[in-house]
Parts: C-alpha cells; structure tokens; sequence
C-alpha cells in the first residue's frame, strides 16, 4: 500500500485513484443523498461500470488529478480530492472535494488533504490560483475554503437546482500564495 502514496500525511494520504476504489463505497457515496446534498452528485444513479470509465478517464489526464484520499492507520479509502479543470495557460484549477465515509466528517481529514494538494499545486505544479465553489447552504465547504486560506470572490446567483429548488453557489479562491500558504 505504501509505494501507492502520492502525498503523505498525519492522519491520511492521497494516492492515485484506482479501478479497485470502485469496488468499495464509492459509488455508495455518490448515490447517498445525503453525501450528495450540495453537489452536482446524486442526480443520475451511479454505477460501478459508470465509475470504472472515470477512473480510467482522469487517470491519462492531464486537466483533472483525482486523487483517493486514505486513512493511514487502516489504508481505507474515505473519499476523493481533486484537482480539476486544469489551465496551464493561465495556471489555475479548480480543487473538489468528496468525503464519502461520514464518521470522518468534522475531524479535519479534508482540510489535511486541502492543505497538501494546494501546496502541491503551487510548489509542484506551478499553479497561480486555485478555486472552488459550493452551495450557500453548505456552510462546512465554506468554512473550508476558509480554513484553506482562500478568500470569498463572488456569487453566481440561482446557479445549483437541488431538492426543488434553486441556490447560489459561493466562489472562493487563493491567489499567488505560495510563501503564505506554505507557512500556514
């Protein structure tokens, strides 16, 4: 399991997503209306053959790294983090995040996993800015964003249909901050 790593951690470590991580929860997750509440997730049923032509998708991309987000005491995966959308002109991505194992939520797990593929996208990468956005309803994506030390840029009005009803989805970014958010 170890050479697998990509980026190593305290409580969790990101690895390449693989065709054995269909296998598990993860189409679960993404059939979970609860995990998907505030995403684009959960509106079309997820199948294990849908999910085995995404891996197989990003895995030669060079636009999106997804990558498996594992606990280190028992080499589960718990979720996904990604880079995405990958502009290499103009040096940005957009970061996603999944955490589909929901005795994990509120423990920090995703900020460890932000924290390290920011620095890698930035240090590694090259990258100039990353962003994301997330439903105005999803205050712990927002608190975050925050936590990651990206900043709020602007509402897309009305943007997201979910549960009957429209909401605006949040823009949040970092911008140029490699020496800052190294020394967070």
């Amino acid at each position: 399991m170890k050479k697998d790593i990509f980026l190593q951690g305290d409580q969790i470590s990101l690895r390449i997503l693989n065709e054995t991580d269909v296998e598990g929860n993860y189409a679960k997750w993404l059939n979970d209306p609860e995990i998907t509440r505030y995403n684009s997730h959960g509106r079309f049923p997820m199948t294990i053959e849908k999910l085995k032509e995404y891996v197989q998708d990003v895995k030669g991309s060079n636009a999106h790294m997804v990558l498996a987000v594992v606990d280190n005491r028992n080499h589960r995966h718990i979720g996904n983090i990604s880079i995405q959308n990958i502009n290499w002109i103009d040096r940005n991505a957009e970061i996603a995040f999944l955490l589909g194992e929901k005795e994990y939520w509120g423990k920090g797990v995703m900020q460890e996993a932000g924290k390290m593929l920011i620095h890698h996208a930035f240090s590694v990468l090259n990258l100039h800015r990353i962003y994301c956005g997330t439903s105005s309803e999803n205050t712990g994506m927002q608190r975050l964003a925050e936590k990651l030390g990206m900043h709020r840029e602007g509402i897309r009005k009305e943007a997201i249909f979910k549960d009957g009803k429209y909401s605006d989805i949040i823009e949040y970014g970092i911008v140029g901050a490699h020496d800052d958010f190294i020394n967070q």
